[in-house]
């Protein structure tokens, strides 16, 4: 949820926000309106309401006709307040609804536009040349090892399902169990967090319930299967003021994710690159407003040196406003080359989310005077950021395949691995 006081005082940069998005920026001004509207008729309502409470103390002093007439005029009076409280619910839950809708404000310096409007921050190391043979992609390797079945998974659970075994199965945890110690050594705390979680922890995280085809809902429950464990995350300290004091309080989150890929019908239809279940370790952060653009920047860092970790190839991209979600500010992409696409394609993304969340969320902490005097509560901001996801093994098996099919492991993750070096053909 963004800062209605800033954007009622500063309506041109959050205007400007919105064009950068390609998104309706007349939004700002319907927001004031109703701002406007909301406070206007609250005011309404308790002016009625004293002069009820006032009406009700000469009622108490009264007697006879007097007493009478004054009843009626209470009657009156009492209609009066109800229908004002109406009416202020009514204006109330418009401009809730205008404010669910805007997205966050973006940071200064985020390149406008959409999908193929990111700018190249920095590309490190070089995509591998096959010139000895032709690659394989992904799937052809993890069926040579052992490593994907997608058949089966399509047989037990659908299109876009798949198992992991043997090797694979292997590999995945190894990269989860990586990232988690990586953190843990960064200062996370590490978490096994919900899969499932209420309506207004997914809405509260910046997430449209009403209107998001990508979410899996279990109607009867009322409940969500989340994308991210940065929802369940972020809904952890909801309602709660948080001790900042000593610098920020990070979470490492490990889950399964699902998706229902809703808009990607023809798209990356093979093998595990886009798929509605895939496990991830997700960080995720609180602290304070002044804190948060370098937190995203230590965010990217430990990103990259997973990155490095697994001696893949990769560039990273600042994303175009249009391509952000509803709840970052800014949003840094990590994309590994995958040689048989010819291309760059995302494996981590981290995203500063500002207050956006928190306010949602009612997620604040204490303010100190310089003398340690108490001077009430402030928003905190919230980053997120993956470390590894299944898709890493897209990349991994690619990137470090030998031309008969088998995959050298990188040396980092072969401690993970009992120590082998290779995954063999079978």
């Amino acid at each position: 949820m963004i800062d209605v006081k800033d954007l009622s005082e500063n309506p041109g940069k959050f205007r400007a926000s919105q064009r950068a998005r390609g998104a309706d920026d007349s939004v700002v001004d319907a927001i004031i309106a109703a701002d406007s509207a909301r406070r206007a008729a609250l005011i309404r309502f308790e002016n009625l309401r004293a002069e009820q409470n006032a009406y009700g103390k000469k009622v108490a002093q009264a007697k006879g006709e007097e007493k009478q007439a004054l009843l009626a005029e209470v009657k009156v009076l009492a209609a009066s307040v109800k229908a004002a409280s109406a009416e202020a619910d009514v204006v109330q839950a418009a401009h809730e609804e205008l404010l669910r809708v805007i997205p966050n404000l973006i940071e200064d310096g985020v390149p406008a536009g959409g999908e193929d409007d990111y700018i190249v921050v920095k590309t490190v190391g070089t995509p591998r040349e096959f010139t000895d043979f032709e690659p394989r992609d992904h799937l052809e390797i993890g069926e040579l090892i052992g490593a994907i079945d997608m058949e089966r998974g399509a047989k037990v659970s659908g299109s876009r399902f798949y198992f992991l075994r043997g090797v694979g199965a292997r590999l995945e945890m190894a990269l989860l169990q990586m990232a988690m110690e990586q953190a843990i050594d960064a200062g996370f705390v590490p978490m096994i967090t919900p899969t499932l979680v209420r309506p207004e922890i997914m809405q509260g995280t910046g997430f449209d319930v009403k209107h998001d085809a990508e979410i899996y809902r279990l109607a009867e429950d009322d409940l969500y299967l989340v994308g991210t464990s940065e929802v369940s995350l972020a809904g952890y300290h909801s309602d709660e003021i948080l001790d900042l004091s000593a610098g920020p309080i990070r979470f490492a989150g490990q889950s399964s994710c699902y998706r229902r890929e809703a808009g990607s019908h023809g798209k990356d239809t093979r093998g595990i690159i886009r798929v509605h279940q895939f496990n991830k370790v997700e960080m995720f952060v609180y602290t304070t407003v002044e804190e948060a653009a370098a937190e995203h920047a230590r965010l990217l860092a430990w990103e990259e040196e997973m990155l490095a970790g697994c001696e893949l190839p990769y560039r990273v991209i600042d994303t175009a406003a249009g391509d952000l979600g509803n709840s970052a500010a800014r949003k840094f992409d990590c994309e590994a080359w995958v040689p048989t696409q010819g291309a760059y394609r995302e494996l981590t993304s981290t995203s500063n989310c500002t207050t956006f969340q928190a306010r949602r969320l009612n997620i604040r902490e204490r303010v100190f005077s310089e003398d340690g005097a108490p001077k009430g509560t402030r928003t905190v901001a919230t980053l997120n950021g993956t470390l590894a996801t299944t898709r890493w093994i897209v990349a991994i098996l690619e990137h470090h395949q030998n031309p008969d099919g088998s995959v050298n492991i990188p040396a980092a993750l072969q401690k993970y691995l009992g120590g082998m070096t290779v995954f063999p053909v079978l």
